[in-house]
């Protein structure tokens, strides 16, 4: 065989192995649309990356001036965001100035303020990180652990609706009790060699406390939203009664939703939409636990729910609370 038709044959045999490869390895058809969704992928991956001990070095503006201007009615932050790592480095590091009681609500938290005048939430670690939660879906205390993994997966799933949080250690002796109100001190006790408080809340009681090792307790500082976007408190339409015995309306009536959107804000607007989109976020970090939520204020409907106070989440890694999904399976299936 000549040289030239050698080569030809060559090529022949390269084309069809390259074809080969093209539409039995790579799907056919779909190995376009494959590429395509790795390449997004990627994309979503190098975006949701953080760098650990990032600085604010291009902007005389404060991480909180940063984050406040952040804020519209649809989220909490944008999807770009490259100064996220650095705000969230801010949390963590900032000195503390003042220390608090808890705003009010059934679980004990701290209100911090820090460098530069920021309003934080400060939840105590209360379980160790392998303890499972037994009992109903909604019991025990708040995990604080919780609060930092609902906010990365607001920020996975897209949503943007997740106050930022972190998780932080504190030094009780030397960064709270010197700047915390007589109100919070009031409530700090030793049990053995640890430091430990138990504040005031609805459940709060002397008799269980949090404690630290010591003098170090671990928790999750959740950033407080700006003061200009002042929150509005609506009852859960697929809330819980919380009585031993007695159902909610929803959890027998299986056309409850039909009723639901008769009922503003649920009747015009996204607001059922987003009612649905929290409830697949709550199942997916197993929280039963949303009997209220908030929107902004005089919203007419247009405000987002912001996916506040998650920490009634992962309690039980074997547990799939599907009635969670209630507004998912009655508006929608």
């Amino acid at each position: 065989m000549k040289l030239k038709q050698r080569m030809v044959v060559l090529c022949a045999v390269l084309l069809l192995l390259g074809l080969a490869k093209i539409f039995l390895l790579d799907g056919g058809e779909g190995s376009a649309a494959n590429r395509q969704d790795l390449r997004a992928f990627r994309k979503m991956e190098a975006s949701l990356s953080l760098s650990r001990g990032a600085r604010l070095i291009h902007t005389l503006q404060s991480p909180w001036e940063i984050a406040s201007q952040w804020v519209g009615p649809r989220e909490v932050y944008p999807e770009e965001t490259p100064e996220l790592a650095a705000v969230l480095t801010a949390l963590s590091t900032a000195r503390i100035e003042r220390a608090d009681v808890g705003y009010k609500g059934t679980q004990l938290k701290a209100l911090l303020v820090l460098d530069g005048g920021q309003k934080v939430v400060f939840k105590p670690k209360r379980y160790n990180r392998d303890y499972v939660v037994e009992g109903e879906p909604y019991a025990g205390y708040d995990r604080h652990n919780a609060e930092v993994a609902a906010f990365h997966l607001d920020r996975i799933l897209g949503f943007r609706r997740a106050p930022l949080v972190v998780g932080r250690y504190v030094n009780l002796r030397t960064e709270i009790k010197p700047v915390a109100t007589e109100q919070l001190l009031s409530t700090f006790l030793m049990q053995g060699n640890n430091t430990c408080f138990y504040g005031k809340c609805y459940y709060c009681r002397e008799s269980e406390p949090a404690c630290a090792e010591g003098e170090i307790m671990e928790g999750s500082i959740t950033l407080w939203l700006p003061d200009v976007w002042p929150l509005q408190k609506h009852r859960h339409p697929w809330g819980r009664t919380y009585r031993e015995g007695k159902l909610a309306r929803w959890e027998y009536d299986e056309s409850y939703c039909e009723a639901v959107k008769k009922m503003p804000p649920y009747d015009a607007g996204p607001r059922l939409l987003d009612v649905i989109d929290t409830a697949i976020f709550d199942y997916l970090i197993g929280n039963a636990d949303r009997h209220h939520y908030e929107s902004f204020q005089d919203d007419g409907g247009a405000s987002m729910l912001i996916l506040l106070d998650n920490a009634k989440s992962f309690g039980n890694a074997a547990l799939d609370e599907r009635s969670i999904l209630a507004p998912l399976y009655q508006c929608c299936m």
